[in-house]
């Protein structure tokens, strides 16, 4: 497994944090709503404080009961503003990160949808859902309850110091001595924390993707017998995940500790020093008091903003993979200004030329592949395992765009039509049978803007309707994960029916009967003729038998095409064709061709 997630730790937190703050740009006015809220906490965080010194120098020492009560009024109205004031800021920060959450999932599901095929062959399916959730959800926590909560801490940090100085600067020294020491304890945990998280994401991120594969892969795991495998090599993962974790909460019980020292030696200094002034009569009790209650909201932040590295230092290892995921180009662009086909669309497909390999100093897979399918002709792809038929197809498709050469639909290069436009004229049967789950007439029309009757004339076209109508609930039935509990014939027909539902103008068969045996490959014959009809299509066949009718058939080996013709002027050549038919087709009695 290549472990493309692992990131270079580098020095750019500034730089990831204001990338995140740009998706807060929709939601300014809430989050200035909520940092307001904040900031008027942090001025509520002093009214105790100031009540304390006023009374304990003031009321008490005058017998004043009246100003004592009004002491006691005042703080009171305080806590009960302090508490609708927390709780809109905490509403607010955590509506704004929800919303956050939701954008940033969106655009990178549609990133993800933009990208090439060949991203996803890199790229096991449990990391990328490790992106689009667990990732997601570290970076809505620093949303909600991270960033703008930061603001808070940070202005009730600074009123406190402001109040501290005023009050007495002597005091207010001593109250910061210490601050050295936590600042240098917040870099060492900085420093270690941050690569823990990195780990921790990287352990899920392959925890996810083996348990995905293996589920998917389960009928496998059992067949061979290697449940006790997969569970030792499962419990590596894990034991490395819960590692990963156990390292990271003793970073926390290393850290929050001595914070926590820190404060009490600080609040030590600060009697020690306060007692001995208000002994020799320089500084009043409750000065004192005041500065006592003022250390301890004082730490409170600094507290805090310590607890935040949990959340700033999971978010920036989890920024850095969405980020690389969504800074991931898109290896087949859209053209800015996509061209229209001329009306009628004829369905004419020609290769000019056409080189391609699927990495920059691998081997090409396709040599100067040139040939055209006419509407409404057949053309048959044949050859070895690895010819490059299939590769045709993805060319085809826009999955990949050709190194050198062009592909051209009624003489437009397929590179100036917008892919939507384009795979709205194909319809491809593949070889990877792959339907969702959902009930069939879902399966049929995928949600597009398909009449049912259309879906389901489609269907009886193909003669799916036969299996459909024994079904439970017909049409309606609901289909599994990938529809396993169909029949591989049966699975085939309902791709053929998708296919004939779309009424593409070209058709694309990639091995279509590979997976079917002979008495399967019988009852869709006529499903694929009624394909065929009228429509330009391209077969890409390992079994000769289903393109003995084809217009033209092609036979690759190493990326070229080494011979052209019918069926029965390739069989006259000897050649490779007739090869390849000797060893399919020997001892059979195929019936003349007209």
């Amino acid at each position: 497994m290549t472990e493309q997630d692992d990131v270079v730790d580098r020095a750019y937190d500034a730089a990831l944090l204001r990338r995140l703050l740009v998706y807060l740009r929709p939601y300014r006015k809430l989050t200035a709503l909520a940092v307001l809220l904040l900031l008027a906490g942090a001025g509520l965080a002093l009214v105790g404080p100031a009540l304390t010194q006023r009374a304990l120098d003031v009321a008490i020492p005058n017998r004043d009961l009246g100003l004592l009560g009004t002491l006691a009024v005042i703080y009171l109205a305080a806590l009960v503003l302090d508490f609708l004031v927390e709780y809109g800021q905490t509403f607010l920060t955590a509506y704004v990160g929800q919303r956050v959450m939701y954008d940033l999932r969106m655009q990178i599901f549609e990133h993800l949808q933009r990208l090439s095929i060949s991203y996803f062959d890199r790229n096991p399916v449990g990391r990328l859902m490790t992106r689009v959730t667990s990732d997601v959800e570290t970076l809505n926590e620093l949303f909600s309850s991270g960033v703008v909560t930061v603001f808070g801490d940070v202005f009730t940090l600074l009123a406190i110091m402001t109040m501290m100085l005023l009050v007495d600067w002597r005091l207010a020294l001593v109250t910061f001595s210490v601050i050295p020491l936590v600042w240098l304890t917040a870099t060492l945990f900085r420093r270690h924390v941050r690569q823990a998280f990195r780990d921790i994401r990287l352990r899920l991120a392959r925890l996810n993707s083996y348990l995905q594969e293996r589920l998917s892969g389960m009928r496998v795991v059992q067949l061979f017998g290697r449940e006790q495998d997969s569970a030792a090599k499962f419990a590596q993962l894990n034991r490395e995940h819960l590692q990963a974790h156990l390292r990271s909460i003793t970073i926390y019980a290393v850290f929050f500790p001595v914070v926590e020292v820190l404060t009490a030696i600080a609040m030590a200094l600060l009697l020690y020093y306060g007692g001995f002034r208000t002994l020799s009569g320089t500084l009043t009790v409750g000065v004192l008091a005041a500065f006592i209650q003022l250390t301890r909201r004082f730490f409170q932040p600094l507290q805090d903003l310590s607890e935040k590295f949990n959340l700033l230092q999971s978010a920036m290892a989890s920024s850095e993979r969405v980020f690389a995921l969504l800074d991931e180009p898109v290896a087949v662009a859209e053209p800015t200004h996509p061209s229209q086909l001329p009306r009628p669309v004829r369905g004419e497909v020609r290769f000019e030329g056409v080189w391609f390999r699927y990495s920059a100093d691998g081997p090409w897979v396709l040599r100067d592949v040139s040939f055209t399918a006419s509407p409404g002709q057949t053309v048959a792809l044949v050859g070895h395992t690895g010819a490059g038929k299939t590769t045709i197809v993805n060319l085809l498709l826009r999955f990949y765009d050709p190194d050198r050469g062009r592909i051209l639909i009624d003489g437009v290069d397929i590179r100036q039509l917008s892919t939507a436009d384009l795979r709205s004229l194909i319809g491809f049967v593949q070889q990877d049978l792959f339907l969702f789950v959902g009930d069939i007439l879902h399966n049929l029309t995928l949600d597009a803007p398909i009449p049912a009757e259309m879906a389901r004339e489609a269907a009886r076209r193909v003669g799916a309707d036969r299996f459909i109508d024994r079904l439970p609930a017909g049409y309606g039935h609901r289909l599994g994960e990938r529809g396993r509990s169909l029949s591989v014939g049966e699975r085939q027909l309902l791709s053929f029916a998708r296919a004939l539902a779309l009424d593409p103008t070209i058709l694309v068969l990639d091995e279509a009967t590979s997976s079917v045996d002979a008495q399967a490959e019988g009852l869709i014959q006529h499903a694929i003729a009624e394909l065929m009809a009228g429509r330009t299509s391209i077969v890409v066949a390992h079994r000769l038998s289903t393109i003995l009718h084809a217009d033209e058939i092609l036979v690759l080996q190493h990326g070229e095409i080494r011979e052209r013709g019918s069926h029965r002027e390739l069989l006259a050549k000897q050649g490779l064709y007739y090869r390849l038919y000797q060893l399919q087709l020997r001892g059979q009695e195929v019936r003349k061709i007209a």
